[in-house]
């Protein structure tokens, strides 16, 4: 394991060595190191740290909030080829419609309610958009996600009933828990579904998830720095 790197000023700089380190753990568990997507999570940050890691090459990035994202990123869509857009954060179904429109991976697909409300917006859409279901491997009650216990039934209902082609899964351990212990337990769902993307791992752990399977990472502030404070809704 790599040793822990304090992030720079320079957010170019920083995606190299993030890079590096993807690379590292991917080869080092035997997984190429092309299988492991970073997602440059920009909540909160400047505009001038998203140029700079676009004029370095990166193209995936993600987003927590709708409103944040839409103030931020049309534009740059228009003048960027190749751009992915990931939602990372919570979702209201009356958004959906919005989300789909600027998004072209949804991670938190967490309730029925939504996958009902995805289905109806997505027959309207002319592009694929993928969907991750997030999970709630540690029952916490103050986060959003299925219960491990109620997943297999969730991911049937969204397939059968919503006829939802689900891309992964995606899940935030409990802050003061081993994440190992999270991300083995989303790899053991994901195979038992059928499911080959995992969306685990950011700034802290994002080598560790790698050696567990995962396929996307999302990391933020260690590539860009603290995240600058704004006002609440």
């Amino acid at each position: 394991m790599s040793l822990p790197f304090k992030p720079g000023q320079d957010p170019a700089e920083n995606l190299a060595e993030i890079k590096k380190r993807i690379s590292q753990s991917a080869t080092a568990c035997g997984r190429r190191p092309s299988d492991v997507s970073l997602i440059a999570v920009t909540k909160r940050q400047p505009l001038h740290k998203i140029h700079a890691l676009l004029q370095a090459g990166h193209r995936v990035f993600g987003e927590n909030r709708l409103q944040e994202a839409q103030d931020k990123w049309p534009d740059i869509r228009d003048q960027t080829p190749g751009l992915e857009l990931h939602m990372i954060g919570a979702l209201q179904t009356n958004k959906v419609r919005e989300a789909l429109r600027l998004f072209d991976v949804i991670h938190t697909l967490d309730r029925l309610k939504l996958a009902r409300r995805l289905a109806d917006e997505l027959a309207h859409v002319d592009r694929p958009v993928e969907l991750f279901v997030q999970v709630n491997t540690g029952e916490e009650s103050q986060k959003s996600g299925i219960m491990p216990s109620d997943l297999d039934q969730f991911i049937a209902q969204c397939r059968k009933d919503y006829q939802l082609n689900l891309t992964g899964l995606m899940c935030l351990p409990p802050v003061n828990e081993e994440p190992a212990l999270h991300f083995a337990l989303l790899r053991d769902m994901a195979a038992r579904n059928g499911l080959t993307q995992l969306s685990m791992g950011m700034s802290s752990d994002f080598e560790k998830a790698i050696t567990f399977g995962a396929t996307h990472v999302r990391v933020g502030t260690l590539l860009m720095g603290e995240r600058k404070e704004i006002a609440a809704d």
